[in-house]
């Protein structure tokens, strides 16, 4: 009898814990299904084909802020001889068309990234040539090179390239 009584209630609470389980699977799984639902539905249509066009129009924006950043720019484009007048119009003729470029990528990024872009081509433009009309007419590209990185180093604030550089960053992080 009393194995009989004990079979009874395991039996009892078996059944009664199958039920339960499966009622809370049941749930479970729909909240689930609906919590998937709704983070695919997030996704827009055509995300997975422009994904890699967006990253890679990130990574031209940042080579483009690496590549008109004056500690990088007047390495690259020193040439032994030159006058602050020739390296003037150089890196101006360089900066054109590393924008023309890149121009296209707007359309990719978002306002704020191409805006931080837009306004770092404007700053360097404008740096260069503010340096230029400050040296004698006979400047070399030496002198040209040592004003532009002083003005720099005596910036009150953050190098603006490299908070351009985290603007971009932010952005692309916005993307996952």
């Amino acid at each position: 009898m009393i194995g009989l009584a004990f079979f009874s209630d395991i039996l009892k609470f078996s059944i009664s814990g199958i039920l339960i389980f499966f009622a809370a699977w049941y749930f479970v799984r729909e909240f689930v299904l609906q919590a998937l639902e709704k983070k695919t539905a997030v996704i827009k249509p055509g995300f997975e084909q422009t994904l890699p066009l967006r990253l890679q129009a990130y990574e031209r924006i940042t080579l483009f802020l690496e590549r008109i950043n004056p500690s990088n720019m007047l390495l690259r484009l020193h040439l032994a001889g030159m006058s602050a007048r020739e390296m003037q119009n150089m890196i101006l003729s360089d900066i054109r068309e590393e924008y023309q470029h890149n121009i296209t990528q707007q359309i990719y990024v978002s306002y704020t990234a191409w805006a931080t872009v837009q306004k770092m081509k404007d700053e360097t433009v404008g740096m260069i040539n503010n340096a230029v009309h400050g040296l004698p007419e006979n400047a070399s590209s030496v002198e040209l090179s040592r004003v532009i990185l002083t003005h720099l180093a005596k910036l009150d604030t953050a190098n603006p390239y490299d908070e351009a550089l985290k603007i971009v960053k932010r952005d692309i992080q916005q993307l996952f």
